[in-house]
């Protein structure tokens, strides 16, 4: 008896039989002795905005820019006391080298924080969608040097045609500012948060995302330095010719680089250039 009982305890019961402890219970068939992995789904491929996520983003960035400056212009006319309309505006920036300083400066953290929100979604990084990578020593001479003689035609075809080689608006800005002691702000401005904002709007999203759409690289050259252009309705047809062909050879050094920090300096060093000449002959008109 006591042999029996311990065969029984070793091997188990049910309804009075005695059976192995191999055979699975059906309370073990339902519930299994670990539960099983979860396969998580997998994660979204990292992607490039097309044509049209490219130019819708591209919308939202140019509104982002616009109410980043806009804003500095109103605090200014606030200040200033009186109605705000859009002659009051107008002529505010137009004479205030301070007011178009800070206008400039405050449309940095604007785009940034709007060419965040578009690359997001990507899964891209960030610097990698833009592009903000050094490039060689030899595509940086290569890029100042095209710039110089670029800019030098323009400037013998001004003479040739008898036309200011500095647009007015560019002398009257400068002379506002040296009134106002912001000269070293405007420099800031026009040199180093200009050409961040409009580069990594125009070279960095908008040409990476149209590169790789129907346009392809030429067409994306093309078109972003046409919007490039539109941000710069303060010049004449004249200038804006100028500075629409300085965007195709950013464009093209964008391409040829794959930097838009390239692009970014040698668009400082031409804004550079231009602010010098524009004190010099400030200075003598």
């Amino acid at each position: 008896m006591q042999e029996n009982v311990d065969a029984g305890d070793a091997q188990g019961h049910r309804d009075g039989e005695i059976v192995p402890i191999t055979e699975s219970s059906p309370m073990e068939s339902i519930i299994p002795e670990s539960s099983p992995v979860e396969i998580e789904p997998a994660s979204r491929e990292p992607h490039v905005w097309k044509f049209w996520g490219t130019a819708l983003w591209g919308f939202a960035v140019f509104v982002a820019m616009f109410v980043g400056q806009i804003a500095v212009v109103v605090i200014f006319v606030l200040e200033r006391g009186g109605p705000i309309d859009l002659a009051t505006t107008i002529k505010l920036v137009a004479g205030s080298g301070l007011a178009i300083s800070l206008s400039v400066i405050a449309g940095v953290p604007a785009v940034v924080a709007a060419l965040w929100l578009a690359i997001r979604p990507t899964r891209v990084p960030f610097a990698e969608y833009l592009a903000l990578h050094w490039a060689t020593w030899r595509d940086f001479l290569i890029g100042a040097g095209g710039l110089a003689a670029l800019v030098l035609g323009w400037d013998l075809l001004s003479h040739v045609t008898r036309r200011e080689i500095t647009p007015d608006f560019m002398v009257d800005v400068l002379k506002s500012a040296e009134g106002n002691g912001g000269l070293w702000l405007l420099v800031i401005a026009f040199c180093v948060a200009a050409p961040i904002s409009e580069e990594f709007f125009a070279r960095g999203f908008l040409y990476r995302g149209w590169s790789e759409s129907f346009l392809k690289v030429p067409g994306a050259i093309v078109l972003s330095s046409m919007v490039w252009t539109v941000l710069h309705l303060q010049y004449d047809w004249y200038f804006l010719g100028e500075v629409f062909c300085i965007g195709l050879w950013l464009g093209y050094m964008r391409y040829r680089s794959r930097s838009t920090w390239l692009t970014t300096v040698i668009h400082g060093i031409n804004n550079l250039g231009a602010v010098a000449e524009s004190i010099y002959l400030a200075g003598h008109s």
